[in-house]
């Protein structure tokens, strides 16, 4: 196996920089596009023989140091008991909003290997046939929670800041409840196989340092430490969160997810003793391959000091990326990391 993704994860030397990227497995790949006209998109997430077939493309088709399970991490929040939807166009829906003790009381904790275990199965599958590292994930509490109280995407988070500003006992009981079937959703995940595990904190940076510490913080710690015994990287993504960064350190990740938001030199130095991942912007894959491969060149230098640098984009790679970019890039990073 390339265990270079692992090596880099743990602070360990590599021969080249490992580079994986935020949903490699989806929208920009025609391979995908087929698969995904057959199926809806649950359907998809809940098809083990699909979610491997999906999962292997950016592997085989770009030469990807990691595979992350293709999955969503909504799929939990479906499985506590809040129905979901997803609609083009509009994404993840929930039509039964959570904005009241009542409707928080009837989410359950669910069992991870009875409500979700297509997502287990296609781990199991999936080691059987990867050549490199796989990533388990789930999305952290905040996140979560925020879809399940808007009801789905939202610019301005106005009944999540509602909710914690003016009921903040209602909303850490969410908290409470999210984090407790995100431990036996993650725990059942190593048990499975998964080498990796990254919690996406897709909405952290919308909060204030000082609520982050009070409202999102705690529960990442608790998830993170809960995953401890299992002595694989633990990987922790705070999107759009430069200004959390000296608390982000505190989560008890190995690894620090960045986004392009920060240079990667600054963050190193805020780092310190831990890995970081990331973090070039990723509409910077649109550059042409020159200027593409030099600023590669410049990011893997300014990251020289790190700990352990696993390369990859500051978020999720565009729907209409071209592929053959995305390959330009795996191939810049190999070639220009060599040591």
């Amino acid at each position: 196996m390339n265990d270079t993704f692992l090596k880099a994860c743990r602070g360990e030397k590599t021969d080249y920089t490992p580079i994986w990227m935020m949903r490699q497995a989806g929208r920009y790949l025609p391979e995908y596009q087929k698969v995904r006209g057959n199926v809806t998109f649950l359907e998809l997430c809940k098809s083990p023989d699909l979610c491997v077939e999906v999962t292997l493309q950016p592997i085989d088709i770009l030469g990807m140091d990691a595979a992350i399970l293709f999955s969503d991490i909504l799929i939990l929040m479906e499985a506590m008991g809040a129905p979901l939807e997803f609609h083009e166009g509009l994404g993840p829906i929930f039509p039964e909003t959570i904005r009241d003790q009542a409707a928080l009381d009837r989410l359950i904790i669910p069992d991870a290997e009875d409500s979700t275990g297509f997502v287990m199965e296609t781990i199991r599958l999936l080691r059987k046939e990867l050549k490199v590292p796989l990533i388990g994930f789930a999305g952290a509490p905040f996140t979560c929670a925020t879809y399940l109280i808007e009801g789905g995407s939202s610019k301005v988070f106005w009944e999540t800041k509602k909710m914690m500003f003016t009921n903040p006992q209602l909303f850490h009981n969410l908290m409470d409840k999210i984090t407790e079937a995100t431990i036996g959703y993650l725990q059942a995940q190593a048990r499975a196989g998964a080498q990796a595990l990254q919690l996406f904190d897709s909405w952290a940076g919308i909060l204030a340092p000082g609520d982050f510490a009070e409202f999102a913080l705690p529960y990442v710690q608790r998830i993170l430490a809960s995953l401890q015994q299992y002595d694989i990287p633990l990987i922790y993504f705070a999107n759009n969160g430069a200004t959390l960064l000296d608390l982000s350190i505190t989560s008890g990740a190995d690894v620090i997810g960045l986004d392009w938001r920060i240079n990667i030199g600054d963050a190193i130095k805020k780092v310190g003793n831990r890995a970081v991942q990331g973090n070039i912007d990723p509409f910077s894959l649109l550059l042409p391959k020159d200027k593409l491969r030099q600023r590669i060149a410049r990011l893997l230098d300014d990251a020289k000091d790190a700990k352990g640098h696993i390369f990859n984009l500051g978020h999720g790679i565009h729907q209409f990326t071209p592929p053959e970019q995305a390959k330009i890039a795996v191939d810049a990073v190999h070639e220009l990391s060599c040591k």
